[in-house]
């Protein structure tokens, strides 16, 4: 009889599994074509694969999620729909008063534009990140994700990578996953501490995010393009969409397309 009991006890707790699934990923499609989405970052869906890509870092609606240094908002239009109605979301910006003037006028848009839209973007709680003034990006030990699209480059020419792992790092629970989308750099390329052409070694990402006490957990090919020699005149701004040389070579760097790219998955491990 306690057999039978422990069977049934199995298969509603897969039923209920399998119907969380189907709700997380339909709610997934539903955001994914939602109106608060550009047309313009739509098309780059093709290059950037968000469903893929947030599966593969497992991410749920009920879950707090911290996206760090969300630029414009490409992914900022999927996740905080997403996790609005059951979760928690933050965006770890630049300050609103920051002395850099790319910066601020940076947030200012994008809080702009989040407040266009209250009925999407009326629960996101916004933090700040800019190192090494401002770096807690959530209360300590609060998230169960942290993602970043993108930003490693940024953070080692301005000297302040190491300091932002360890603020990843210490925004998460133990068990909480990071999840790290950058541009990569061929293994052949010397490596450049400031990462001027914006590319990245892939080693390097697995290093500062293994000095901050990460363990990495998988990696995936979701955002690899092969077409990318990674040598180009104006680095990855080369490449759609920034297309930096403009009309020059136009047609051969839209055939490349967006730039090949490394995701990446850490965990923060439990304590012993």
């Amino acid at each position: 009889m306690r057999n039978k009991i422990i069977g049934v006890v199995l298969l509603l707790l897969t039923v209920n599994v399998s119907v969380a699934g189907e709700h997380d990923e339909k709610l997934l499609k539903q955001v994914l074509s939602g109106k608060q989405r550009s047309a313009a970052n739509r098309m780059r869906d093709i290059y950037r694969h968000p469903a893929e890509t947030l599966k593969f870092f497992d991410i749920r609606p009920y879950m707090t999620v911290v996206e760090v240094w969300p630029g414009a908002g490409w992914y900022t239009e999927i996740l905080a729909p997403y996790l609005k109605d059951e979760g928690v979301f933050y965006t770890a910006h630049f300050s609103p008063d920051s002395e850099v003037p790319y910066f601020k006028n940076s947030v200012r848009r994008f809080i702009e534009k989040n407040q266009k839209q209250p009925d999407i973007y009326g629960k996101m709680k916004r933090a700040v990140l800019e190192p090494p003034k401002y770096t807690e990006i959530a209360p300590p030990g609060s998230a169960d994700r942290v993602l970043t699209f993108r930003n490693v480059h940024n953070w080692m020419k301005s000297g302040q990578a190491e300091t932002v792992f360890k603020a990843m790092y210490a925004a998460l629970r133990p068990g909480g996953l990071l999840g790290v989308v950058e541009h990569r750099a061929a293994d052949k390329t010397p490596y450049d501490p400031k990462a001027l052409s914006g590319y990245v070694h892939e080693s390097t990402v697995i290093r500062l995010a293994e000095q901050a006490g990460f363990r990495l957990l998988d990696k995936s090919d979701i955002n690899r393009n092969p077409k990318d020699s990674t040598q180009h005149p104006k680095g990855v701004w080369t490449l759609p969409p920034s297309l930096k040389l403009k009309d020059r070579n136009r047609n051969t760097y839209l055939a490349i397309g967006e730039s090949d790219r490394m995701t990446l998955k850490f965990i923060k491990p439990y304590q012993k």
